[in-house]
């Protein structure tokens, strides 16, 4: 296995840091909390289960029988929407002095 590669593993343990994972007979693997998902991930069982094959991707190359791990690589990130003013405090500025006139006048109306 190498950096970059795709494998099935089955979920064997979860703890509050990482699910551990079984890829073959010889080879097991860690994905950590935050190569879980790009979202907050507060607890690990909202995305992953015991007993359960899931596609990961490998973060390490491998050299030894552990393997470091990720889910969320596998998963589509969901692109944010940004919008741009272009038009800054103008409309803010102007509408500005007309909420000060409609207040002053409320309030002597009420002083009346």
């Amino acid at each position: 296995m190498q950096k970059g590669d795709v494998v099935e593993a089955i979920i064997t343990v979860i703890k509050p840091y990482g699910a551990f994972v079984k890829i073959d007979d010889n080879t097991d693997g860690l994905v950590h909390i935050s190569e879980v998902s790009h979202q907050y991930v507060h607890q690990i069982e909202d995305y992953l289960t015991v007993g359960q094959t899931y596609k990961f991707m490998v973060l390490d190359d491998v050299e030894k029988s552990k393997v470091r791990l990720s889910y969320k690589r596998m998963q589509a990130r969901k692109k944010r929407l940004t919008i741009h003013l272009k038009v800054g405090f103008k409309p803010f500025k102007k509408a500005l002095s007309t909420w000060i006139e409609s207040y002053d006048q409320k309030r002597s109306n009420e002083d009346e």
